[in-house]
């Protein structure tokens, strides 16, 4: 387990500890709504406060799952008429693939041993922020030397979907930038296809979650309060904030993340 100072002691909390718990993680659920509603990221906020209240790693991955849940839900919902088929693929075969890759992604981290798992975080860390940075022109640049087809276009749908169940830091920002990669670049539709089929495969990881005991569900609930209001917040703030000033706020917050997480695992 990382070295971070955990609010937690070894014996029980006292009520003041399990506020200033309560306090934090709400705090967190609520910065973490508004970055999603905003650009994505909102992991990068959930997942180190559940570290920091004292949860093991697997346990905080699959707890800011469920936390997170809902705002995911709630945006597959309200972009539901926006939603269309792309030229290269139906729909259905992607919400297909998304729900197998959740589902799958979510088996793969319950059976992750924690120190195999607390390994690996620092990495998923920076694949995440590399992905949310430089996602769309890395897609951008591929397109130029690669012309897959449609079969390869479900495979990697299904492969990015199980990243998603299993850490899910930019799996957004990672479906648009593959999509990009078969010609589609109507930012909308695309917006649309991947809050439904983000909002899959989370469907598929958290029911998976829900079924063990890897959710704190006390924790749970109290981020999800925080990152409902947050969402709605989010979404009205973002309005009066520019794009590039925004993903540049939220990429400098996922370096200094994914940093911390590197130095504690070389202590």
């Amino acid at each position: 387990m990382f070295n971070i100072i955990h609010i937690y002691r070894a014996d029980k909390p006292n009520d003041t500890e399990s506020m200033e718990i309560n306090i934090l993680l709400f705090f967190a659920g609520l910065l973490a709504g508004a970055m999603n509603s905003a650009g994505g990221g909102g992991s990068f906020v959930t997942f180190p406060a559940l570290v920091l209240a004292g949860l093991p790693s697997v346990y905080a991955n699959a707890t800011s799952a469920v936390a997170l849940f809902p705002g995911s839900l709630a945006g597959a919902w309200a972009y539901r008429r926006e939603c269309r088929s792309f030229t290269a693929i139906p729909l259905k075969p992607m919400i297909g693939a998304s729900l197998a890759g959740g589902l799958l992604g979510a088996l793969l981290l319950h059976m992750t041993p924690a120190k195999i798992f607390d390994s690996l975080i620092p990495w998923l860390l920076a694949l995440g922020t590399v992905a949310f940075s430089f996602g769309p022109k890395i897609g951008y640049l591929m397109r130029k030397s690669v012309q897959p087809g449609s079969p390869f276009m479900l495979i990697l749908q299904t492969a990015l979907a199980v990243y998603g169940g299993y850490f899910g830091g930019a799996v957004g920002i990672m479906m648009m930038a593959a999509w990009s990669l078969f010609g589609i670049t109507d930012i909308r539709s695309m917006n649309a296809a991947k809050t439904l089929l983000v909002g899959m495969t989370n469907s598929a990881a958290v029911i998976y979650f829900a079924g063990t005991e890897l959710v704190w569900w006390s924790q749970s609930m109290v981020m999800l309060a925080g990152a409902v209001i947050g969402g709605y917040g989010g979404a009205c703030w973002v309005r009066r904030i520019s794009p590039q000033r925004l993903r540049t706020g939220i990429t400098i917050f996922n370096v200094v993340i994914t940093v911390v997480f590197f130095v504690q695992r070389m202590k």
